[in-house]
């Protein structure tokens, strides 16, 4: 679906369902899959009739048609963040089990590039019983077949274990489309539709390359290409049920010719099934699974190590998508953090103001908008940046609409709940520097959207040097003003804010008068230095110094030198640089790079030969300015680093803050076919180790690999939020707002691709206009964090989190608004007293779903049955919670322990809770009668149902290390 613009989706979307549930109801023996609910939805909302809805519904309850995944969308696996993925997950299993009663609990993870072992623990905890993944390294997945290994027992995570453990299957060489070639016939054979032409259909039914049809002259040739192919795959697997894979992508959009020949097949080889040795029958994901559950056999146990990253064939490694389109990748995540903030604070919202003048629906119609923007972009070929040009487009306008609508859904609910006048106007903008505000009195106000405490600044653009900031009670707020590196016309604020958890803050920005100013933020040029000739001998170095870190600076070069860790005294000596690889765009010279594919042919080469530095410093905070220019007279610079080092003044926690070296790039326009990386080189003896996380949930080991071809792509990784690298004492952390690839090309070195522009003449990519000519500049954050193994991955929890969900920042003039008095001060944080959870813990969800089903399963299904469902407004009582504990077993002596707590208490400044249940992931089941299927492994020798959840008691639950706990709380109404 990279390529299909929105109008030829919908067309093939509906055009596939209303065909085969056409065909279902033909033929008894007739069977579907379907996964993604997106396309399904659209059906459903836009085309289908009453009399398909039901026929839907009978076909699901005889098991003819059936949704496996059943998540918005089949989501990648590399690059997307584990919230986002049980977003889109828990997006379609609301809607599959409010509509139908049903809840999909098998995965069909056919086509991500490359599989994570985060997702075999999400579909463990959404209440499946199988997964089913195809695409992994050729070599690996060659002896794997051979060994008869393809599936196995997946624990994807080491401190939840056989807990969360997951049946896996992992697809043969023939993946999961039908094999064409037929040897009595030079056309394609078993895919009778032909090649899907939407938004215009064919007028006479005839599409390009349909396969020979089925006659009597050629049935046997037929069935005899069909046994063969079943039998060499059975040979491969342990049992003796084969699955093969009907349709590939794009098919089925004219089920009633596929559906035809496909019987005439199935009953000519069942019928001689003596002569063929086989029998065949129409089956779904799930009827295959319960065969293969049925044999009972014992399973090897696979641990947490992931197939990452995947190739193809030998110069085909699959690792420029980490990268590829960084601009979409940055906007989706910042949409997922505005929405994780506009989500609970609407929810604090409905609980504290049930009388408000905010139409709920309305508001909650914002949200949906959001949670459906954020939803799709997870898919494989959207985030990924596999896409074409027009589909990417697609995918930004809706995340753009999304953040608009809550936005103003937030400023709606800040302007309620100050009783405003309704004349005052608020506009609203977040994390964007050019939010002009203009010189009247003005009001910022800051929401914190995490459960903890939280210090630290945002930036607001402001036209003085000379300004005072203020708090709601009027004493003086520490802030900065300087240049700004991007325009000349505004100077950058930045406010140091200090705001508890799930809190907002409003502060007065004015121009100075007369009374306490801010900090300014003095500038310092030096010279543009030729970093080529450089003199070794005579080193001069610059410090830039807080209280806990001095670095370094090298005035020959004005490259970074080195940086010392204060409290322990250790030194690391470090210098960036920006290099790109130069690749192929011409298949006739080799191997090329695309928007999936990074084929480097040779090493990544030094792009600058000057660099400039300015250093801007204030009390608050140093900025240094370094930019790379490509010789000593180049007018513009190609890439900048924006390096923030902060000072917090007594009085405030400036731990996480004084911990954080805040570095901003700016990368682009690049040239064609170059691929732009920042190399960080260290003295640490690192043996090429490199550890990378998986999509924010847990930490993979990354050993430099050493193969025969394409060692520098293959030994790339993804990086979501955190990548590190150390030596028996030091370890530098690197935490990002968006994926990148990463890689180790050298020890002590970790280099993170920042940007990509490729032109290829290969004509698939060509077809499909894939070839990421992508003129942009991009602008990532990066935070760098150095210091002791223990103290780092204590700091590094927090900070990924606190990075990710930087405080939502809008803007308002008031016409006469006066320092609000102590005795007012309690409305400012949208609740009474502030929602906390320690620091081992995470509040992953705090939100109002609206589904109107019913959490008793039978009643649910009964309401459906009797054509019941509540239809009307959504459902306002029901709130989602969702806690998440930060650390494995065993990693830290205090932070690893299972944590008690109490959600009356936790949640008491929302209301009294009334009621609590806890929810499979997904919540579309009660973890009490969620019992999933036992295999057999030779640890666990015996088979049966699993359920592992310690019941929560009077309100008050146990998190253990790495458990992600899902609840429904009812409040009392008020």
């Amino acid at each position: 679906y990279f390529f299909f613009s929105q109008e030829s989706m919908h067309a093939y979307a509906a055009n596939v369902y209303t065909s085969v549930i056409e065909e279902l109801m033909k033929g008894k023996q007739r069977k579907f899959i379907a996964v993604e609910q997106e396309f399904f939805r659209l059906w459903w909302d836009a085309v289908a009739t009453d009399t398909y809805k039901q026929q839907v519904h009978q076909l699901l309850q005889e098991g003819r048609l059936e949704f496996v995944i059943g998540g918005q969308v089949m989501h990648d696996e590399a690059v997307t963040l584990i919230d986002d993925q049980i977003l889109q997950l828990t997006e379609g299993h609301g809607f599959l089990y409010e509509t139908f009663g049903i809840r999909p609990q098998f995965s069909w993870h056919i086509d991500p590039f490359g599989a994570s072992a985060t997702t075999p623990t999400l579909f463990a905890l959404a209440g499946f019983n199988a997964h089913l993944i195809s695409r992994i390294d050729y070599d690996l997945k060659a002896d794997m077949q051979k060994n008869k290994k393809l599936q196995f027992v997946w624990q994807g995570s080491p401190s939840l274990c056989e807990r969360q453990e997951i049946f896996t299957h992992v697809m043969d060489q023939y993946s999961y489309c039908t094999p064409s070639q037929i040897p009595f016939s030079n056309r394609s054979g078993f895919y009778w539709n032909g090649i899907a032409a939407f938004p215009d259909p064919p007028k006479d039914g005839v599409y390009p390359n349909m396969s020979l049809p089925v006659t009597d002259t050629n049935i046997h040739l037929y069935a005899q290409t069909m046994v063969a192919n079943i039998k060499e795959r059975a040979a491969w697997f342990r049992t003796s049920d084969v699955l093969w894979p009907w349709g590939c992508d794009k098919q089925f959009f004219n089920a009633s010719v596929q559906y035809s020949n496909m019987d005439l097949l199935l009953d000519y080889i069942n019928k001689h099934s003596d002569e063929f040795g086989v029998t065949v029958q129409y089956a779904t994901v799930g009827d295959y699974f319960q065969a293969v559950y049925g044999r009972n056999l014992t399973w090897e146990i696979r641990d947490s190590q992931d197939f990452l990253p995947y190739s193809t064939e030998p110069f085909q490694a699959w690792t420029g998508f980490y990268t590829s389109r960084s601009t979409l990748k940055g906007i989706a995540r910042r949409a997922s953090s505005l929405l994780y903030a506009g989500e609970s604070f609407f929810t604090q919202y409905v609980l504290k103001h049930p009388a408000s003048s905010i139409c709920k629906c309305g508001a909650l119609k914002q949200l949906q908008s959001l949670r459906w923007a954020v939803s799709e972009v997870q898919h494989h070929d959207g985030i990924t940046g596999t896409e074409a040009p027009k589909v990417k487009d697609m995918y930004m306008n809706n995340l753009m609409y999304g953040m608009f609508n809550v936005k103003k859904l937030m400023a709606s609910i800040i302007f309620d709940m100050n009783n405003v006048k309704k004349n005052g106007e608020v506009y609203s903008s977040v994390y964007v520097k050019d939010s002009g505000i203009p010189d009247v009195d003005q009001y910022v106000v800051v929401y914190n959207p995490l459960a903890w405490n939280v210090t630290t600044f945002v930036t607001v653009s402001v036209s003085h040097l000379a300004m005072s900031v203020y708090d709601e009670l009027g004493h003086s707020v520490p802030a900065q003003v300087q240049s700004s590196a991007e325009s000349h016309s505004t100077y950058d604020m930045y406010i140091l804010v200090a705001i508890s958890g799930l809190s907002y803050r409003k502060y007065n920005v004015k121009p100075l008068n007369g009374k306490q100013s801010a900090f300014i933020g003095r500038s310092v040029k030096y010279k543009r230095k030729d970093i080529t000739r450089a003199d070794q001998q005579s080193r001069q170095l610059l410090p830039v110094v807080n209280n806990c870190y001095q670095v370094l600076f090298d005035q020959n070069t004005n490259l970074m030198y080195s940086i010392t860790e204060r409290e322990t005294n250790q030194t690391v000596q470090l210098t960036q640089e920006f290099l790109e690889y130069r690749v192929n765009g011409d298949v006739m010279k080799g191997p090329i790079s695309d928007n999936y594919l990074f084929a480097p042919n040779a090493s990544a080469v030094p792009v600058s030969k000057a660099v400039g530095l300015e250093v801007v410093s204030g009390n608050l905070m140093t900025e240094i300015r370094q930019y790379f220019y490509s010789n000593g007279t180049s007018q513009d610079y190609i890439y900048a680093v924006y390096t923030r080092m902060y000072t917090v003044p007594e009085g405030y926690d400036g731990k996480l803050l004084c911990h954080r070296i805040e570095q901003e790039y700016s990368v682009g326009p690049l040239e064609l076919n170059h691929e732009a990386v920042l190399r960080t080189s260290t003295n640490l003896n690192t043996r090429q180790l490199l550890y990378t996380d998986s999509n924010g949930y847990q930490i993979q080991k990354r050993p430099f690999k050493a193969y025969v071809n394409n060692t520098v792509a293959r030994n790339y990784y993804p990086m979501v939020q955190t990548a590190y690298i150390e030596d028996d004492t030091t370890r530098l952390m690197l935490l990002a707002e968006r994926a990148h690839g990463v890689s180790s090309q050298g020890n002590g070195q970790v280099e993170v691709m920042l940007h990509r522009r490729l032109w290829n003449n290969l004509q698939w990519d060509l077809n499909y206009n894939l070839t990421l000519n992508d003129s942009s500049v991009v602008r990532p954050v990066i935070w760098l964090i150095l210091g002791t193994k223990a103290v780092t991955n204590i700091l590094y929890r927090t900070s990924v989190l606190v990075l990710e969900h930087r405080p939502v920042v809008m803007f308002g003039a008031l016409s006469g608004d006066k320092p609000k008095l102590p005795s007012q001060l309690q409305q400012n944080s949208v609740h009474g007293s502030p929602v906390t959870v320690p620091p081992n813990l995470h509040l992953q969800t705090l939100s109002i779903p609206g589904w109107r089903y019913s959490s008793n399963h039978a009643e649910q299904v009964h309401s459906i049955r009797m054509g019941k469902q509540k239809q009307g407004d959504a459902d306002f009582s029901r709130v989602l919670l969702r806690i998440r504990h930060l650390y494995e077993v065993g990693e830290d002596p205090v932070l690893s322990q299972p944590v008690m707590v109490n959600l009356k208490s936790l949640l008491k400044g929302l209301g009294s809770v009334m009621v609590v249940e806890e929810r499979s992931l997904t919540g579309t089941w009660d973890v009490n009668t969620l019992k999933r299927w036992k295999w057999k492994t030779a640890q666990y020798p015996s088979k049966g149902f699993t359920n592992n959840t310690e019941t929560s008691e009077n309100c008050i639950v146990t998190v253990h290390p790495k458990e992600i706990r899902t609840f429904f709380v009812y409040f009392q109404s008020q």
